[in-house]
């Protein structure tokens, strides 16, 4: 997410009233999650275990609990509790905005696009030219979608993350700045749900066509001409590169990577990345070849057994 202009270090301390290490006039231009910082941006980290990575990542403001070494050419901001600072940031930047229109006057909306009744369509929502919208579809703030979309009905896009710390109180929910995207050319099945980004996009590809109740997690990225079908469950910042096929009720857990033209079977479990062109299926989820010698394998367990009562 970046801000609307360039902020200061000392401005950005002042917000959160925190301490910082660097100039005063350290230039900040955002804020984002360690797996998508560029630099300007700030990064938060509250356990040791992750110092280094953030230290060293792209990120050239660390919103940190610790005063430790600075990086040169970097800045730290020093917070006794980074979570609950980096959520002050997001609703400072990024407040929420209440409607009292169905469709707000700041969406913007392309010639031939149709928009069917009892639709929603948040704050600075950009919708291209000859879509479809279906009824009782939700478009949350600030999300932007291309030409020829068809948004079938019940669908909401633009949900916040499901992202928690757990608190001694309950859990602390971390708050979503970030949007959604749809490319050109894609059609989304109805009832979907497509969040938005904590920081950054989750994003639809051109000509990706997704079936009806599926859940996309927020900041995942899907490719062009992905083939999807119904009740897949795709958690947070997932990549699923170009062409690939994900049959019904799929699972994918976070942060891994599905190859280009991979093709997942029905029930699937991914639990961890995938290469592309290969075909996969089971719990977990493997290549065809390796999951048929497992499953021939199983099949010889009784026979060995019986062999050795016999010994």
């Amino acid at each position: 997410m970046k801000f609307p202009k360039p902020y200061t270090l000392k401005e950005i301390a002042n917000i959160i009233t925190s301490e910082y290490v660097g100039a005063d006039d350290f230039p900040v231009l955002g804020m984002n999650e360690i797996h998508v910082v560029e630099s300007g941006d700030i990064v938060f980290v509250d356990h040791p275990k992750y110092y280094d990575k953030a230290l060293e990542s792209a990120a050239t403001v660390v919103l940190i609990n610790k005063k430790v070494e600075c990086p040169e050419g970097k800045a730290l901001l020093i917070s006794d509790d980074p979570f609950r600072d980096f959520n002050a940031l997001t609703s400072h930047f990024k407040p929420f905005k209440s409607a009292n229109v169905l469709i707000s006057e700041t969406a913007k909306i392309g010639e031939n696009t149709v928009i069917q009744p009892n639709c929603f369509i948040g704050h600075n929502v950009t919708i291209g030219n000859n879509c479809t919208i279906h009824s009782n579809v939700s478009i949350y703030d600030d999300t932007v979608i291309g030409n020829n979309v068809t948004i079938h009905a019940g669908a909401i896009l633009g949900a916040s993350a499901f992202y928690y710390k757990n608190r001694p109180e309950g859990f602390d929910k971390l708050r979503s700045g970030g949007r959604v995207v749809i490319e050109d050319n894609v059609d989304i099945g109805a009832l979907c749900t497509i969040d938005k980004g904590v920081t950054a996009d989750t994003t639809i590809g051109e000509g990706s066509k997704l079936d009806n109740q599926i859940q996309v997690g927020h900041d995942t990225v899907i490719g062009k001409k992905c083939l999807i079908a119904s009740q897949v469950g795709i958690a947070g910042c997932v990549v699923i590169e170009d062409e690939v096929t994900i049959w019904g009720q799929v699972g994918i857990t976070s942060g891994i990577t599905i190859g280009t033209k991979a093709v997942i079977s029905a029930k699937a479990g991914v639990s961890k990345s995938l290469e592309g062109h290969k075909s996969y299926f089971g719990v977990p989820a493997d290549d065809f070849r390796s999951k048929y010698k497992e499953i021939a394998a199983i099949r010889k367990i009784p026979e060995i057994l019986e062999k050795l009562k016999n010994i």
